[in-house]
This record gives C-alpha cells, structure tokens and sequence, in this order.
C-alpha cells in the first residue's frame, strides 16, 4: 500500500492552513483559541482529544460550515467560506436517503453537480465497486448493516474525486472488528486518490493506525497541543497492530493525550 509523501516534504504544497483561529458561539463559549496547524497536500491527519475539546468544530472550520471570529482558515490558498475547493465531508451518521437505492445514494453528489443520471449512476457503480459493495447497488438503506452504510457513506463522499476529505468520527458506532475492517478499506481509497485527509477520532489506536500525524487537541478553547509525526517503517496492514513500534507509538500518543485532559481540567 503507497504511504504517500511525509509532511514538508519539498514537492509538497500546503492544502490547509489555520492561523491564529478563535472560534466563539453566539451563546458566549469560546470553542477554540489561538489554533494554528498547517497541513500539506495528500497527508492523512488524524485529530485526537477528549470529548468537549472541540475536534469537530476545527474541522467544520475548515469545511468552511463555521466562520472563525478571529484569524484565518485556507484551503488550497483560498479562504474556506469560499468553498471552491472539491471537498467532502463524512459524518459519524451515514446520512442515507432512506428512500433512494444504494445506487442513486452515492450518485447524488455528481446528480446535484448536473451529471446526467446514467453518468452519474456508471460513476457510483464503479465506486461502489471499489469499497465492495457491487452487488448491493440496488438495495435500500436500511437493508443493510451498519459497516455496510459506512461504506456507500465513503463512496459516496469519493465519487467525486475530492482533494480534501474530513472524517468526523465515521467508525465510531461500529464494532471492533468492523472498525478495523473499515480502516482498511478506508487507508486503500486514499493510498489510490491521495486527497488531503483530516479524520476526527477518540481512538489513540485509529489515529496512530491510519495517519502521517496525529495532532493532539485538548482544553476549552479548543487547541493543539502536540503535533506527533507517526514514523512508518512498514506498510499498514493488519499485523501492524502487533508491531512493538506501532504501540510505542500509540503510548506516546496517549502520554499527549494525558497531557491534553490536563490542560482541560485546569481550563
């Protein structure tokens, strides 16, 4: 499995930038203040902190879905508002349309983009070809399991060929072994499009399994307090679990992410 290029690599361009970010609700709460993190093109980032800390809300700044109240999100140079980058979004829910087939679920992102229907549902075939889900193209929803969602939620969210892909916590309500499943299926769609990923995750396993970095957020306001690189000396695949290298990693993590509860309880 291709593990793409590093951070700062030198052929490598920044996809997503945030400085000086604060974030404050209408209702007075401070979500996040003073964050700043870059993250260059084709790099899986996985966002890590206790709940309450305000992951998700980063990375609904960065879809461009909240507006920062002081400093800058860009993405690809432009600001996030503008939303003229091709991004997708995938939720912890699935969010199917009951009433439509598996099929035309996947095809709505290039129907809505103006795609005739047999384009559109040619192109959802063939992604849904690809998460493995080819002979359910004419199922409904709730016909099938909830990885299976989870997959026609992904292809969905890559039919049309993003440049940046954010992740809120899509495996979180899934079994283990389902989970682990998926994080595979997941790491071969990027490993073949190479988007810029940002997947949300409470799993210091996940996190440390799946991405480049792991950038770890604690407090309210909201902030990164550390920024791991995660070394890789081998592919990802499921023996890697096992590796001594993999949990040293994963401990170190965990040591941050000790450091992060902290820095909330003394928020």
């Amino acid at each position: 499995m291709a593990l793409g290029l590093g951070p700062g690599h030198p052929s490598m361009s920044t996809a997503i930038e945030l400085a000086n970010v604060d974030k404050r609700f209408d209702n007075g709460v401070v979500a996040v203040k003073g964050l700043s993190t870059t993250i260059t093109a084709g790099e899986f980032v996985a966002l890590l902190g206790p709940s309450g800390c305000d992951k998700s809300t980063v990375l609904r700044l960065i879809a461009g879905l909240e507006q920062p109240t002081a400093g800058t999100v860009c993405v690809e140079g432009q600001p996030a508002a503008k939303r003229g980058v091709a991004m997708s979004y995938v939720f912890q829910d699935p969010t199917l349309m009951p009433w439509a087939s598996v099929l035309d679920n996947v095809a709505l992102p290039l129907r809505i983009g103006g795609a005739s229907r047999p384009r559109a549902r040619s192109a959802a075939a063939d992604a849904l070809g690809a998460v493995g889900l080819a002979d359910r193209a004419h199922a409904y929803p709730a016909e099938l399991s909830g990885g299976m969602k989870m997959r026609v939620s992904i292809a969905r969210a890559l039919i049309t060929r993003p440049s940046v892909l954010l992740l809120d916590e899509p495996f979180a309500a899934l079994d283990e072994i389902t989970r682990h499943r998926l994080n595979d299926e997941l790491l071969a769609q990027w490993s073949a499009r190479v988007p810029t990923a940002v997947f949300v995750t409470h799993s210091i396993f996940e996190a440390v399994y799946l991405s480049q970095r792991v950038l770890v957020m604690g407090g309210r306001p909201g902030q990164v307090i550390v920024d791991l690189p995660i070394e890789r000396t081998k592919a990802r695949t499921p023996a890697l679990r096992l590796e001594e290298t993999f949990l040293q990693q994963c401990r170190r993590v965990s040591e941050a992410l000790e450091r992060g509860k902290a820095v909330e309880s003394a928020a």
